[in-house]
C-alpha cells in the first residue's frame, strides 16, 4: 500500500482492492476523487486530510487522482469533481459532491464513525459474552462518563451490575434513562432486575432479617446478617450494616466486622464507586 501515513492513502489500480474494499471491513474508507486542475478539490482535500488525522485511525482517507486513474473514477460513476464516497464493508454507503465546509463534512461522517465510549462498550460486551462481568465493569464505567451517560451505555452498565447482583446500582442507572430511550434492552434489564429482586431473599437472609427485627440491638445477629448479605453479593446492604455495627462497636467480633467491610471493599476493586464511598465512610468513622 503506497501510503502517505496510516490515515491517508493514494489509490491506484494496484492497491484499489486492498484499500477500497478490504480495508473498509475494518473501518470506514472516505474516497476522495480529485484532480490537480480542480480548484474546489484543492480546497476540500486539506479539510479531509485534517479530519483523517483527527479521527486517529477510525477513518481512512483514500485519494484517487482522476487524471491518472480514469478507470477507477469511471467504475464509481464519478461525473464531477470533487466527488467523495464513503465505503463500509465493501460497499459505497454515502457520498457528496463539491467542496463542503468542515462542519458539513463532520455531520456527514458522524453517523458512520464510532462515538465516545463505543470502543469500550464493544470490548465490555465481548467480556460479558465470555462471562467476565467484573472485567467489563470498569470499561463500561469509563464509557458511561466518556459518552455523557448515553442511554444505551447506561443500560449496558446496569446489566453488568445485575450480572454481579448489585441491584441497587442497576436500579439507580435504569431510573436515570429517559422515557424516550427506554427500548427493548432497557425493558429486558428492568425485567431482569425484578427477577433478581424476587430471588434475592435466601432463606438464611429471611431468617436473620426476622431475628434482627425482633432484636434490633443484637450486634451478633446484625453481623451474621451482614455476612449473609456479602455471601449473596448484596454488597451495599452488607456494608451499610457493617458501618452501623462499627459505629456501636469498633472491634465487634474481635475485629471481624471491620475486616469483613475491608474485604468487601477490596473485592469490589480499585475505582469502584461503591468501594470508594465506603472507604470514605470507614475512614471518617475510625479517624
Amino acid at each position: 500500500m503506497s501510503a502517505m501515513n496510516e490515515y491517508i492513502v493514494d489509490v491506484t489500480q494496484n492497491n484499489a482492492q486492498q484499500v477500497l474494499i478490504e480495508a473498509s471491513y475494518q473501518r470506514p474508507v472516505l474516497v476522495d476523487f480529485w484532480a490537480e486542475w480542480c480548484a474546489p478539490c484543492r480546497t476540500l482535500m486539506p479539510l479531509l486530510e485534517k479530519l483523517a488525522r483527527e479521527y486517529d485511525g477510525a477513518l481512512l482517507l483514500a485519494r484517487v487522482d482522476c487524471d491518472s486513474e480514469q478507470a477507477l473514477a469511471a467504475q464509481f460513476g464519478v461525473q464531477s469533481l470533487p466527488t467523495v464516497i464513503l465505503m463500509k464493508e465493501g460497499q459505497p454507503v454515502d457520498g457528496f459532491t463539491g467542496a463542503q465546509p468542515e462542519g458539513t463534512i463532520r455531520q456527514f461522517l458522524e453517523p458512520h464513525l464510532p462515538g465516545p465510549g463505543d470502543a469500550e462498550l464493544a470490548e465490555a460486551e465481548a467480556l460479558l459474552a465470555q462471562g467476565k462481568p467484573s472485567e467489563a465493569l470498569p470499561l463500561l464505567r469509563q464509557a458511561h462518563v466518556a459518552s455523557g451517560e448515553r442511554a444505551d451505555i447506561t443500560v449496558a452498565l446496569a446489566r453488568v451490575y445485575l450480572e454481579m447482583n448489585r441491584c441497587e446500582e442497576a436500579e439507580t442507572l435504569l431510573d436515570s434513562v429517559r422515557l424516550a430511550d427506554q427500548d427493548g434492552r432497557y425493558r429486558e434489564a428492568r425485567a431482569q432486575l425484578d427477577l433478581k429482586r424476587q430471588a434475592a431473599r435466601a432463606p438464611e437472609i429471611e431468617a436473620l432479617e426476622a431475628a434482627r427485627q425482633e432484636r434490633p440491638d443484637d450486634l451478633d445477629v446484625a453481623y451474621q446478617l451482614a455476612l449473609q448479605y456479602s455471601q449473596h453479593q448484596h454488597h451495599r446492604e452488607a456494608m451499610e450494616l457493617l458501618v452501623e455495627i462499627l459505629r456501636q462497636s469498633r472491634d465487634h467480633a474481635d475485629g471481624g466486622a471491620r475486616k469483613t467491610l475491608l474485604d468487601i471493599i477490596a473485592a469490589l476493586g480499585p475505582g469502584d464507586p461503591l468501594a470508594a464511598e465506603f472507604q470514605r465512610r470507614l475512614f471518617s468513622l475510625l479517624y
